[in-house]
C-alpha cells in the first residue's frame, strides 16, 4: 500500500452519506479503512449498494450486544482515528463515546458527523442534506429569478459541507497529535460545512455586492456570461466568462454587436443581454458550438451527463475514472506525485471478521464462541 495516509488505521462505525464517503477519501489516501458492519441477511446486496464503500475491511459486529461491543472498544483501541455519523448521544448510550474510548487510548481522533452539530438547539432534530443547507442559507440563493430555490443534488451539505470538512478536520487532528501526542474530538457539521461554503457570499453582501434577489447576481444565473444556455437539438452549455478579456471573446464567437453587449458589468442591462445570448447560442447544436469555441478563451463548455462525463476525452487523458470491481467510479483526488492514491475494490460485509479479530489476539475458539453468541457475524 502507499499514499499519504499509509500506516493511519481508522475504524468507521457503518453508516449512510457523508461517513463513508469521508472513509472513501481516506482510504483512497493509503488508510487502513475497518469499517464495523450491522448483521446483514444479504451480503452481496449490501455490497453492490454501497456507494462508497471501496477500499475497507470489513467486520460484521452487533452492537447491541455486550460483547460485540467490547469487540469494537478493543479495536478502537488499537486505532488511530474513529468515525461515527450517529445522532448525539447514540455513542454514549452504546458505551463507545469518548469519554469511553479515548482514556484506553489518548492518541485517538474521535470523529464525529452530524447534520446540526453536536450541540445546540436543533442537534436532536432529524434532517437531511436539504434541511441543512437552508438553514445554512445555502439553499436560497440558487436558483433562479422568479422561481423556488432549487436543490442541489446533496453535495452542498452532505459531501462539500459534511464528508469533505471532516476529512480535513482528521488530517487536520492527526498533524497536530504528532507533535502533542494526543488525539481530540472533531466535530463535524453539515450546517456548518454549508456555511463555510457560502464564505463568498458573506464577503460580497458585506460590501454590497450581492442581492438577496435570487436570481440576480454575478455567479447565480443573474449574468448573461455566468449561465447555461440550451441548443438547438435541445442540449445545454456553459458559459462562465467572468473576467473583460474572456467575455470579449465569448461576445465575439456568437457574433453579437458589441454596442448591444458592453459595458459588461451595466447589470441593468443583463436581462436583455441573457435573451440576445440566448438567442443566438439556440442557432446552433451542442457539437457546433463545442466546434465553434475550440482554442477560443470564452470560458465555453458542453453540459454533459454523468455517462457523457466519463467518456470526455479530458477525463480518460487523465484516468479520471476507474473501473473498481464492474462499478465505474471517479478516481481517487487529489493527485500526489509522490504518494500516489490508489482505488481499492469494496469487501463483503464481514469478509474480515475472523483475520481482523485473530489480528487483535482473539483464537480460533474465542472467534467461534463471539460468533455462536450472535455478537459478530
Amino acid at each position: 500500500m502507499t499514499g499519504t495516509l499509509t500506516g493511519i488505521r481508522i475504524v468507521e462505525i457503518s453508516g449512510q452519506g457523508p461517513v463513508p464517503f469521508c472513509a472513501m477519501l481516506l482510504a483512497d489516501m493509503g488508510a487502513e479503512i475497518i469499517r464495523v458492519e450491522r448483521p446483514t441477511a444479504d451480503p452481496e446486496k449490501t455490497r453492490k449498494t454501497d456507494s462508497f464503500g471501496r477500499g475497507r475491511r470489513s467486520i460484521v459486529v452487533d452492537l447491541k450486544k455486550a460483547a460485540g461491543r467490547d469487540v469494537v472498544r478493543e479495536l478502537v483501541g488499537t486505532s488511530d482515528v474513529l468515525l461515527e455519523g450517529n445522532r448525539p448521544g447514540v455513542m454514549e448510550r452504546l458505551g463507545l463515546g469518548p469519554d469511553d474510548c479515548m482514556p484506553a487510548n489518548p492518541g485517538l481522533v474521535y470523529g464525529r458527523m452530524t447534520g446540526w452539530g453536536q450541540d445546540g438547539p436543533l442537534a436532536q432534530v432529524a434532517g437531511h442534506d436539504i434541511n441543512y443547507i437552508a438553514v445554512a442559507g445555502a439553499l436560497e440563493p440558487i436558483g433562479r429569478a422568479g422561481d423556488a430555490p432549487v436543490p442541489p443534488l446533496s453535495l452542498v451539505g452532505d459531501f462539500g459541507g459534511g464528508a469533505m470538512l471532516l476529512a480535513l478536520g482528521v488530517c487536520g487532528a492527526l498533524i497536530e497529535r504528532s507533535a502533542s501526542g494526543r488525539g481530540q474530538v472533531v466535530d463535524a457539521a453539515c450546517v456548518d460545512g454549508a456555511s463555510l461554503l457560502m464564505t463568498v457570499v458573506h464577503q460580497l453582501r458585506s460590501v454590497g455586492r450581492w442581492s438577496d434577489d435570487r436570481g440576480t447576481n454575478l455567479f447565480d444565473s443573474g449574468a448573461p456570461f455566468y449561465e447555461v444556455y440550451e441548443t438547438k437539438d435541445g442540449r445545454y452549455v456553459s458559459v462562465g466568462a467572468v473576467e473583460p478579456k474572456f467575455y470579449e471573446q465569448f461576445v465575439g464567437v456568437l457574433g453579437l454587436d458589441p454596442t448591444r453587449m458592453f459595458p459588461q458589468y451595466d447589470r441593468s442591462r443583463w436581462p436583455d443581454r441573457k435573451k440576445l445570448v440566448a438567442a443566438a447560442i439556440a442557432e446552433r447544436t451542442r457539437e457546433d458550438w463545442q466546434m465553434a469555441t475550440a482554442g477560443v478563451e470564452a470560458c465555453f463548455a458542453p453540459v454533459l451527463s454523468p455517462g457523457e462525463a466519463a467518456a470526455h476525452p479530458h477525463h480518460r487523458a487523465r484516468g479520471a475514472f476507474v473501473d473498481i470491481d464492474g462499478f465505474l467510479e471517479p478516481s481517487p483526488a487529489p493527485r500526489f506525485g509522490r504518494t500516489p492514491s490508489r482505488a481499492r475494490p469494496r469487501p463483503r460485509p464481514g469478509q474480515d471478521t475472523d483475520s481482523i479479530l485473530s489480528e487483535l489476539g482473539w483464537t480460533r475458539d474465542a472467534i467461534s464462541t463471539l460468533r455462536t453468541s450472535g455478537a459478530i457475524g
